[in-house]
């Protein structure tokens, strides 16, 4: 028994938070050239915004400046029981090292651009789809077994897919189980938030990998660890979606 992902498309309603009324104005008219998005309140301070987490229509994105009078965007974020997605446009690189402590989106330099723009709504969409597919997905899986025996797997404890001709092997923490199955159709059966194809004969589970070295991935085993390739084609794709911070 195996169980398919099921994604539908969303315009995610965002709002903005932003004291620089040019700035409001600018991120307001990326926001109506980009498919995917609905916004649904712009504010010039924290203050102004409160009302709105308290309406049923849910706020799912948020483009939020740092520097604020009364306060700042940091703080505001600490006075949230539940934040949305948070996008920071500031014009300040100094606060991106603390931002990302708040698990941020993407952090925008001042002035903006739109395609830097759309680059970070892009990743705002997929962040939406993978907590999408993990709440919407089960935790385990089945395989059959040669002899029609199923057996489950916890996705936690599969730590990484490879290809084998016709077949492909699913590692795990204490056996690996071989199944007549293609690359892109078991792709397509573990949850895109868990799972991430590095190279055409390659998934792995993100949350197993150790490091990246150069164009490899690095997976513990007990003791040891695998080194998986990372291919060309995917590598961009795969730094984009990991959680980065880098100078």
């Amino acid at each position: 028994m195996y169980f398919d992902i099921v994604i539908k498309n969303k315009h995610l309603n965002c709002i903005i938070v932003d004291d620089d009324p040019l700035s409001r104005k600018i991120v307001e008219g990326f926001i109506d050239k980009t498919d995917g998005l609905n916004l649904i309140g712009s504010f010039e301070s924290p203050l102004d915004s409160f009302q709105i987490f308290e309406q049923e229509e849910p706020v799912d994105l948020m483009f939020l400046d740092v520097e604020m009078p009364e306060m700042s965007g940091l703080e505001f974020l600490n006075t949230l029981d539940s934040p949305p997605m948070i996008i920071i446009i500031s014009g300040e690189e100094k606060y991106a090292l603390e931002a990302y402590e708040y698990d941020v989106i993407d952090y925008l330099l001042k002035p903006l651009a739109l395609p830097r723009f759309y680059k970070s709504v892009n990743k705002a969409q997929k962040r939406y789809q993978e907590k999408e597919s993990i709440s919407n997905h089960p935790e385990e899986i089945f395989i059959k077994k040669k002899n029609s025996t199923l057996v489950r797997l916890r996705y936690d404890d599969i730590l990484w897919v490879e290809a084998l001709e016709n077949y492909v092997t699913v590692n795990t923490f204490k056996e690996k189980f071989t199944i007549h199955f293609t690359m892109k159709a078991i792709e397509n059966k573990l949850p895109i938030g868990k799972f991430k194809r590095v190279h055409r004969s390659y998934i792995v589970n993100i949350k197993q990998i150790q490091q990246i070295e150069d164009n490899n991935v690095i997976i513990k085993v007990d003791n040891s660890s695998k080194v998986i390739p990372i291919g060309k084609s995917y590598r961009d794709n795969l730094m984009d979606d990991l959680n980065l911070i880098s100078k």
